[in-house]
């Protein structure tokens, strides 16, 4: 696969390419690669001509998984613009902050969620906004109804005033081809913010060039389970994160797939619903969604006989759930690895020869070094802080170098901040986070084992591990549980745990809990977990 000059002319060869052929499904829609380019040049054109924006600019997109998104991203880079990945859930702060930092100048976001934009609007950079419904790409009938419906489920939401709708933005204008730009594949084509659980989110730098060739190394893995034009990915997880971002739009774009977006996966009986009839063969998700999924009597019931790959990142994949997903579908789950800051993917399990425990083994022309505390290789077998090195590497933190200085060295490792170990055939294991490890009397505990361990009790539908302060032991054990079984007790709990794990490692304390809290993708919050009182 040669590499493009830049993601745009990429997408355009994709576009021609596949020309009609089913591109996106969202609630009962599906349009073409043609019409994809098509949607995508109108709205290129709009943000060139008739706001100005030229090649560097920043375009905010705040959306869930609908058509809009892709028609925007792509739009983005036909424009030569850098797309910066914003969720819907923000709260004022982390919005107000992400666009300001950003230098965003112009933003797409959903009527539903716009209120919080409206109060931020005024401390930030941004010069345009454009409104888009859920329903405006799908056709009179339906968009009326859609959009009327949830209209009425949002309830009043502030206009903005001089905001465009999405709608507008795609009417004929003659405004003839886009210019041609000076976008490289050095060029910055996305700002993806990381979570900020400790703080203010850092933008990372990601390149054309880390795009594409993340997009390369992973298609080198896939290639053996991917045939062009006969894919049918499902993409449950939010496109604006960039693990569904790289396996559904870029890698789905790339093999000519049919991409079916999810807008939102909790609403199980929608998501049913949407794969109910289809031949997907292709899916996308984390170990969260998969163990709520298997739970569902009517996921159960859905033809999975043409699914052949199965992809886990974002969190660890519990051996427990891996294995309720391929008793249901029939198809194993490849776990991988990765990073924002990667592009993200490190590393991914083959799919001619998946081991369970593992993320597999990294992807082609990516470095790997373990290093103890003071930066020295460990020993052969030993577990140590995993530094990378590989072309998917992120360029750097927007604006700030120190913190870039921190993670990246002058010649160009990354540390992760993740403990690893590769085991006697090459495949690399998580241990866990540096930060997350809990020290239990001198001996370090990984939450990630002691979750895996548990959550193979049959009356533990999900579980998470956090260190609190103890007096005797510097540290001890929290076990937080989601049980199915009202009458489970701490004592069942820490027995259990007593047959499979060493002392040190036994929780000293149970929780129960209606749920955990989560991210927008459905990784388990320990920060939170840690902050409660009881």
């Amino acid at each position: 696969m040669s590499q493009p000059d830049n993601l745009g002319e990429f997408f355009a060869e994709c576009l021609a390419r596949y020309g009609d052929k089913p591109a996106i499904t969202c609630l009962g829609k599906t349009i073409s690669y043609r019409e994809l380019d098509e949607l995508s040049t109108a709205f290129a054109q709009y943000l060139h001509f008739e706001l100005g924006l030229v090649p560097g600019d920043k375009l905010a997109i705040q959306l869930p998984n609908l058509i809009q998104y892709p028609v925007a991203a792509l739009a983005a880079f036909k424009a030569g613009l850098v797309i910066v990945n914003t969720n819907p859930l923000y709260t004022d702060r982390e919005l107000r902050h992400q666009l300001s930092d950003a230098g965003v100048k112009v933003i797409v976001v959903l009527r539903g969620v716009a209120k919080t934009l409206a109060h931020v609007l005024k401390d930030t950079t941004v010069q345009h906004v454009i409104v888009t419904e859920v329903g405006d790409l799908h056709g009179p009938v339906q968009k009326f109804f859609i959009n009327t419906l949830l209209r009425f489920r949002d309830g009043h939401v502030p206009h903005i005033p001089g905001s465009h709708t999405f709608c507008d933005t795609l009417k004929p204008a003659g405004y003839g081809a886009l210019p041609n730009h000076l976008t490289t594949q050095d060029s910055l084509a996305m700002l993806q913010y990381t979570g900020g659980t400790t703080g203010l989110s850092k933008g990372a730098m990601l390149s054309h060039h880390n795009l594409f060739s993340n997009l390369t190394q992973v298609h080198a893995v896939l290639s053996e389970r991917l045939e062009n034009g006969r894919e049918i990915i499902v993409a449950p997880l939010p496109i604006y994160h960039i693990f569904a971002f790289m396996l559904c739009i870029l890698v789905g774009l790339d093999i000519g797939a049919r991409i079916i977006l999810i807008p939102d996966p909790r609403n199980q009986k929608q998501f049913v619903k949407a794969l109910k009839g289809e031949r997907f063969t292709f899916f996308a998700g984390l170990n969260t969604l998969f163990n709520a999924l298997c739970r569902n009597e009517h996921f159960r019931q859905l033809d999975f006989h043409h699914l052949h790959l199965t992809v886990s990142g974002g969190m660890a994949l519990m051996k427990e759930t891996a294995e309720q997903w391929q008793a249901v579908t029939g198809c194993k789950v490849l776990e991988g690895y990765g990073l924002t800051e990667t592009s993200p993917v490190v590393a991914i399990n083959p799919p001619h020869a998946p081991k369970l425990g593992t993320v597999g083994v990294p992807v082609p022309g990516t470095e790997c070094r373990l290093v103890d505390s003071e930066g020295r290789d460990v020993e052969s077998g030993e577990a140590g802080e995993l530094w990378l090195r590989g072309p998917q590497v992120m360029q750097g933190y927007w604006n700030q170098p120190a913190e870039t200085a921190k993670i990246l060295t002058a010649d160009g490792w990354l540390k992760t901040g993740d403990v690893a170990r590769f085991d006697g055939d090459g495949y690399l294991q998580i241990v866990d986070r540096i930060k997350d490890m809990i020290l239990v009397s001198g001996f370090n505990v990984y939450p990630n084992e002691v979750e895996d361990v548990i959550s193979r009790h049959p009356d533990i539908v999900e579980c998470a591990v956090v260190g609190i302060p103890d007096a005797e032991t510097v540290e001890a054990v929290k076990l937080f549980v989601v049980s199915s079984n009202p009458h489970l007790t701490e004592k069942a709990i820490k027995h259990f745990a007593r047959e499979n794990l060493t002392g040190y490692k036994i929780p000293k304390v149970v929780a129960f809990v209606d749920e955990l809290p989560k991210s927008n993708v459905g990784k388990v919050l320990r920060r939170e977990l840690r902050d409660r009182k009881s």
